[in-house]
């Protein structure tokens, strides 16, 4: 039995916080369900419906030495991603998916009070993490079209904050972060972090020099940009992230990241990846076409705003129904998409692309769903 002397001894500010919100397994909302694992459309988590490349699938087949720890200086992912992004190897950390790295970056910045500016509505991980380090998070809201106020973001930051966490493309909105709003936020000379955990499906492309940030780094020593395999090589499930920084930083992230942070499957299967990028490159931009056929077919229901998408989501706005109720009608039907609790988005859904099986799955649920009182008729899907 555990000593209930114990939760009174845990920090009080990590005792007392509220936890991160995480999305269930299929195989758990299938068997709650009563549907067979088959019959769920998974639109909640932004994974590549695709999976892995069958050269990072053979990469795992051919594992060994699991019984030896992986190398703690990643020499090898580290080596090919300054290849392929023309960096200096010492500008870049891997860690277990961007999530870790985001921590490790806390860790770094963020002490009991001290400030971290973030622009909801945006990855929630962002607050939760300074949260956890006991720091302040000052929000600066988007407008009501979801568009960044830089300008306010800045003064922010002047204001005595250490640092801001931005994503782009922005999630769950999927709009781009400019040149002119990153510039005006590095002016502050507080730490900038860009999450790029989508921008292969703004590019179409990979590493996307001409959309990602990464190549200002070595000219602002308070940038950091952060990139994932999780998305566009469908990587998720090993968790493998990787940041370019500045050098002295990327040292200081180097020196207090857990040791053996990247392990070796997912060392493996990245550096696959990376020799598999044509075929990558060709799923990411069958994703991007599917994701531009939703948003068609949801511009056609009138009860619901799709809004523009750069990401591999789109984010719905639900008008004149209730968002937790359709997100609850098409649970019923297998389709699982994204809900929130922030109350800039609760008349929101957030809709995963996926395959053109499952956006046709959702478009047949979403025309299932009962007519509320008051509708004359079903608006065309």
């Amino acid at each position: 039995m555990a000593d209930p002397c114990l939760p009174p001894l845990a920090r009080p500010h990590l005792r007392d916080m509220e936890g991160y919100e995480p999305i269930d397994p299929p195989e758990l909302v299938a068997r709650e369900l009563g549907l067979p694992p088959e019959r769920i459309a998974k639109l909640d988590g932004n994974e590549n419906p695709y999976g892995p490349s069958p050269r990072a699938r053979e990469a795992l087949a051919r594992l060994g030495s699991l019984h030896l720890y992986p190398d703690p200086w990643q020499r090898q992912l580290r080596r090919a991603l300054a290849r392929h992004m023309e960096v200096d190897e010492a500008h870049i950390v891997c860690g277990a998916g961007s999530d870790d790295l985001l921590d490790v970056l806390a860790r770094l910045f963020v002490g009991p009070g001290e400030r971290v500016v973030v622009s909801p509505p945006t990855f929630g991980m962002y607050a939760f993490i300074a949260r956890l380090y006991g720091g302040e998070v000052v929000e600066v809201p988007r407008d009501g079209r979801f568009q960044l106020d830089a300008e306010a973001v800045a003064s922010a930051l002047r204001r005595g904050a250490r640092a801001c966490f931005l994503a782009s493309p922005n999630n769950p909105t999927g709009d781009l972060l400019s040149r002119r709003e990153l510039d005006a936020i590095l002016d502050t000379g507080a730490l900038v972090v860009v999450d790029e955990a989508y921008i292969e499906f703004a590019a179409g492309d990979w590493p996307a020099p001409g959309y990602s940030f990464y190549p200002l780094v070595p000219e602002h020593p308070n940038l950091v940009v952060l990139r994932t395999f999780s998305k566009w090589a469908g990587l998720a499930g090993l968790r493998v992230g990787y940041g370019v920084l500045p050098v002295p930083l990327a040292e200081m992230v180097m020196k207090v990241k857990m040791p053996y942070n990247l392990n070796v499957a997912a060392e493996a299967a990245a550096l696959a990846s990376l020799e598999d990028l044509p075929l990558l490159m060709d799923r990411v931009k069958a994703i991007v076409a599917e994701r531009e056929r939703m948003l068609g077919a949801l511009r056609g229901i009138g009860w619901l705003e799709p809004l523009p998408s750069q990401a591999n989501f789109v984010l719905c706005r639900v008008k004149g129904r209730d968002a937790r109720q359709v997100w609850e009608g098409l649970r019923g039907h297998g389709v699982l998409v994204r809900r929130y609790s922030h109350p800039s988005l609760q008349d929101c859904i957030r809709i995963s692309v996926g395959r053109p099986e499952d956006t046709d799955r959702l478009l047949e649920a979403l025309a299932a769903l009962p007519i509320p009182a008051g509708d004359d008729a079903r608006e065309a899907t």
